[in-house]
């Protein structure tokens, strides 16, 4: 006689544990709340694929690179797009720089799949948004009355807002972090959204640490 096993089902026997819960690590960063929960959801679904990937915080101007399991390769300030929004404009990809209104200039939202390549000038740089002409370069400090690398240097992310769209990050981060990081592969960026709710702009649910 088979004994036990109704016994079993009825004290949950047969219910498996629940599934741990797979976390970003961002060391000693201290993120958004924002930032945090899309990295924390981005790791625990695999929803990078395997693919190492970066949150771009809009908010605070700060750009986190990660390893494909969600450990952080580096942290780094950004400069972003002059006009605060979450869409490009269609077509302004093949617009030139000088027709760009500065209410045109943002820096899209969204996932993307992004890879190195280089430019017109035979610079690399992270291809984001390859149709609106968006990337992520090391900081552009040709014109010293915009004082990029000054902009990147101030504690707060007041001032960061200058570029026609594309992400710039500090020379030395882009080199050792971000094209290490895609080096050989594509990788996934998530531009965090400044004009609608983070989680439904990207359809994540809540992954919180307890201890977080």
């Amino acid at each position: 006689m088979i004994i036990g096993a109704s016994n079993c089902q009825a004290e949950g026997g047969n219910t498996l544990p629940p599934k741990p819960l797979k976390l970003a690590q961002f060391d000693h960063e201290s993120p958004s709340a924002d930032a945090r929960q899309i990295a924390n959801w981005v790791v625990d679904t695999n929803d990078n694929a395997g693919l190492p990937f970066i949150i771009l915080d809009k908010k605070e101007a700060e750009v986190f690179v990660f390893h494909p399991d969600g450990r952080l390769r580096g942290a780094a300030p950004a400069l972003l797009g002059l006009a605060i929004g979450d869409h490009s404009v269609p077509g302004i990809g093949d617009r030139k720089l000088s027709a760009i209104r500065p209410d045109e200039r943002t820096t899209p939202a969204g996932r993307f799949v992004a890879s190195l390549d280089r430019n017109i000038h035979n610079k690399e740089i992270l291809w984001v948004d390859y149709d609106a002409a968006i990337s992520l370069h090391p900081v552009i400090t040709s014109n010293a009355q915009e004082r990029r690398a000054q902009r990147l240097a101030t504690p707060t992310p007041l001032d960061n807002r200058i570029s026609y769209g594309c992400i710039n990050v500090p020379a030395d981060f882009f080199q050792h972090v971000v094209s290490a990081a895609f080096a050989g592969t594509n990788g996934i960026v998530y531009v965090l959204p400044e004009t609608r709710p983070v989680k439904l702009f990207f359809g994540a649910r809540d992954v919180i640490n307890p201890g977080q």
